[in-house]
């Protein structure tokens, strides 16, 4: 496919994800004092219990623009499917009532404020959900995430191979069954060489300056093994995060001596995979099932 007509696909997928009726959540739960340091909760309406509980993380590049609202048709699609969901808030480059670590208005990202949120978030859960989602069976918990939102889900459960003295670090595994990774920003060298989404991923670590400095604190390519069931999705035209980004986070888990599972989708490109009425977010599903079960 040309890049104009894979250009053209992405604008149509684009369109046809975010054109879903936004899903209220059955009730929105704080993890800290900031506006953007919410997690909302769905749970099967039919009364059911011992739910797997899938923590998902929403894309757009780290920054402010796009929330966790544009994946709430996605949850709601994910309760249907028989799971519990968490869908988490964090801050971003150009988060309201804050600035920056860039400096720049809508940056990717804020240093180090997103990883203290996905931290917090992660650590606060356990508690949270035992107590306003009693569906969930805490036990089958799955970290999903989207692009931007990839990359995190891939860092929170990373957090204990995280360098000695780092703020974030788990002195033991996370109690996770696995993380589904959708379009991950998963080498932040490739995507940075790339320039993904404007230049996010520079931005993100504070421009060029910072990037040498904090990527082996942030980066999933780098922070392996893990020892934790990982899996990701990625579509063959995705124009966002190019698939070249997951081959080279797959090649260096193998380096690493640990394997990642990969399921490239042909004619695909980078939003179906959150877009309810495609065949590409059924197949997620089932992966999510796979690691939950």
């Amino acid at each position: 496919m040309s890049d104009s007509a894979a250009r053209d696909r992405d604008a149509v997928e684009e369109k046809s994800a975010f054109a879903h009726p936004e899903i209220a959540p059955d009730r929105t739960v704080a993890y800290g004092d900031h506006p953007d340091q919410v997690i909302d909760l769905w749970a099967p309406s039919d009364g059911r219990t011992g739910m797997p509980l899938v923590v998902l993380f929403h894309g757009g590049a780290w920054r402010a623009p796009y929330d966790r609202r544009h994946v709430s048709p996605l949850a709601g699609f994910l309760t249907h499917r028989g799971f519990a969901v968490a869908s988490v808030e964090y801050r971003r480059g150009g988060s309201p009532s804050s600035s920056s670590s860039s400096g720049k208005e809508n940056a990717a990202g804020r240093w180090p404020e997103t990883f203290d949120d996905v931290a917090a978030a992660m650590d606060a859960l356990p508690a949270l959900a035992a107590r306003e989602l009693p569906e969930a069976d805490l036990r089958r918990t799955v970290v999903a995430g989207h692009s931007a939102g990839g990359h995190l889900a891939l860092w929170a459960a990373a957090r204990h191979v995280l360098p000695a003295g780092s703020p974030w670090r788990l002195p033991a595994p996370p109690p996770l069954r696995g993380v589904v990774a959708l379009a991950p920003v998963a080498d932040l060298v490739t995507a940075a060489k790339l320039g993904i989404c404007s230049g996010a991923v520079h931005e993100l670590l504070g421009g060029e300056e910072g990037f040498a400095e904090r990527r082996p604190h942030v980066d999933p390519a780098v922070l392996l093994p893990t020892g934790i069931a990982t899996h990701i999705v990625q579509g063959c035209d995705d124009v966002v995060v190019p698939q070249a980004v997951v081959e080279a986070f797959v090649a260096a888990a193998a380096t690493a001596g640990e394997t990642v599972g990969l399921t490239l989708l042909d004619e695909v490109g980078h939003f179906p995979l959150i877009d309810p009425s495609t065949d590409a977010c059924a197949l997620v599903a089932e992966e999510l099932e796979q690691l939950a079960w």
